[in-house]
């Protein structure tokens, strides 16, 4: 029997995939108007910082919500075997292995959004005159991971693409009208 905790090779590739648009995604909030106003370039030491604080905000996030859901795949496997004490697997080696699951598609994910969010960031510090370069860039890379995520989840290649293209759009102009870094 397979075992139903175990992830699929495409689900597996969920957490980077995700982590790296959400990297790009929080660069281009936080960095947007910084990447293309006309004055100093962005510093490396904001680059990292901007890039670090994608990768701890991202791993909490993808943690919190992966292990919810597999806690919530526990319970559905306690109803379905009509255990009467609720949490109980959750006790077991299954949770354990939950546990350890959670934790390393959260690593994945964060690494990947710190490695994502450096697409814009590094862009704007090794390209300043091009201003809207870190954007142009950020855009084709999201296109990029919305074709890939619609072939891992089977979904509509242009939906996945648009969708992804058009949140960084909007977190871009949100970005630029906020300037927040």
């Amino acid at each position: 029997m397979k075992n139903p905790l175990r992830l699929p090779h495409h689900r597996s590739l969920l957490a980077p995939v995700l982590g790296f648009a959400d990297g790009i995604l929080t660069a281009l909030t936080l960095a947007a108007g910084e990447l293309t106003n006309s004055g100093d370039p962005i510093s490396l030491n904001r680059v990292f910082a901007i890039a670090t604080s994608a990768l701890v905000s991202g791993a909490f996030v993808f943690y919190v919500a992966h292990y919810a859901q597999l806690r919530g795949e526990l319970v559905h496997a306690e109803r379905q075997l009509n255990l009467l004490s609720h949490g109980r697997l959750a006790s077991t080696r299954l949770g354990y292995a939950v546990l350890k699951e959670a934790l390393w598609a959260a690593a994945l994910s964060s690494v990947a959004s710190f490695l994502g969010s450096l697409i814009p960031l590094l862009t704007g510090f090794f390209l300043p005159t091009l201003r809207w370069g870190a954007i142009v860039t950020s855009m084709t890379s999201l296109g990029i991971l919305g074709i890939a995520l619609a072939h891992v989840v089977h979904g509509s290649y242009w939906r996945w693409c648009i969708g992804l293209v058009g949140s960084g759009a909007l977190l871009s102009f949100l970005g630029v009208r906020l300037h927040i870094v």
